[in-house]
């Protein structure tokens, strides 16, 4: 396969999205300056809830939050690793990587990096 991708899931209050939009597109630019071949962040709109699992469930979905779906592709886990290691230390970056400076909790995100097995 020719890329690696990391994918994330969270909650968002709806009254903070235009926040998290903002921040998003920010610290995007910032993965794409350092390499990153794409950056996507996707607002739940057709995701329902499930009797065992779900997106809403995965995230403990409270009442006015939204569910945002978001990954980053890149060319290997070798570039991956290295420009997040070059993210992580742009200081354009440090208050948005404060906890208390999300404008989402960040204690229900999840995310994890993969290896593509079917490319079509």
């Amino acid at each position: 396969m020719s890329f690696y991708i990391d994918g994330y899931v969270l909650p968002v209050p709806k009254d903070k999205l235009d926040e998290y939009i903002e921040m998003a597109k920010r610290a995007g630019e910032v993965w794409k300056e350092y390499g990153a071949l794409k950056v996507v962040e996707a607002k739940a709109d057709d995701v329902p809830e499930g009797k065992v699992t779900s997106f809403g469930q995965s995230v403990q979905l409270k009442e006015g939050e939204t569910v945002i779906f978001s990954y980053i592709l890149y060319e290997s886990r070798e570039a991956r690793d290295a420009i997040n290691e070059k993210v992580m230390q742009d200081p354009r970056l440090a208050d948005m990587m404060d906890p208390k400076n999300l404008p989402f909790d960040g204690m229900r995100m999840f995310w994890g990096g993969f290896t593509p097995i079917v490319e079509l």
